[in-house]
């Protein structure tokens, strides 16, 4: 169960405040995917860092019980100088996971081959992208968080990481914002639609999605 309690959140720039969330009260129940849409700005990517508890709140709380994850894919937590393996067996250790089984499941599913024993630092971007991926999907969240999932590596690879994120989500929920309808449909059952910092909530994913086309005016994904 994620639950939001009057959440507020705003950035300066140079253009003024950006306002992400003003006074959001929303529960999403334990089990239920839900699709997050908005507009590009909207903040999508900062509410879910804000559930994942990596980005604060300015007033209000956000509320979940069982475990969750951080944004799946992100690697931007990783330590450039230990390599991949170590870098996963910190995480499982954070985690309480076995640190050999996610060792054993990460090699095997992010395809690195000798690189997963070389630091961080020496992999492309695509690298640590499937590193992340592999390190956030190998551990049993309760609700995981995801940012366009299937966004990392080849074709391939991506039909692998959708298919087993889609396995995940017969015993998990999730939040997961995406700009494939198509993808919004197969993995979720409800959508939240942010705009001007408020929610609106739909029971019905098809619900959700028509009136974010008519917010968008276009009936296209984004």
């Amino acid at each position: 169960m994620v639950r939001f309690e009057n959440v507020s959140k705003s950035f300066r720039t140079r253009h003024g405040r950006k306002v992400i969330a003003n006074g959001l009260d929303l529960t999403i129940p334990s089990g239920v995917s839900v699709a997050l849409m908005g507009r590009n700005g909207a903040g999508k990517s900062t509410l879910l860092d804000m559930v994942g508890g990596a980005v604060k709140p300015d007033g209000g709380r956000i509320v979940t019980t069982g475990s969750v994850s951080w944004r799946v894919g992100y690697a931007g937590s990783f330590h450039s100088d230990l390599t991949g393996a170590q870098n996963t067996r910190f995480v499982a250790r954070i985690y309480g996971v076995d640190t050999d089984d996610l060792v054993r499941f990460v090699r095997d599913f992010a395809e690195l081959g000798d690189h997963f024993n070389s630091p961080v630092r020496h992999y492309s971007s695509g690298m640590k992208s499937r590193l992340a991926f592999g390190v956030s999907i190998g551990i049993p969240f309760d609700t995981y968080l995801v940012d366009e999932v299937t966004s990392v590596g080849d074709s391939a690879f991506k039909l692998k990481s959708r298919r087993l994120f889609e396995e995940r989500m017969e015993n998990a929920g999730a939040i997961v914002v995406s700009h494939s309808t198509n993808q919004l449909r197969k993995l979720c059952q409800a959508g939240a639609i942010l705009e001007d910092g408020r929610f609106t909530y739909f029971d019905d994913i098809e619900e959700a999605i028509d009136q974010h086309h008519r917010n968008m005016g276009s009936d296209e994904d984004e």
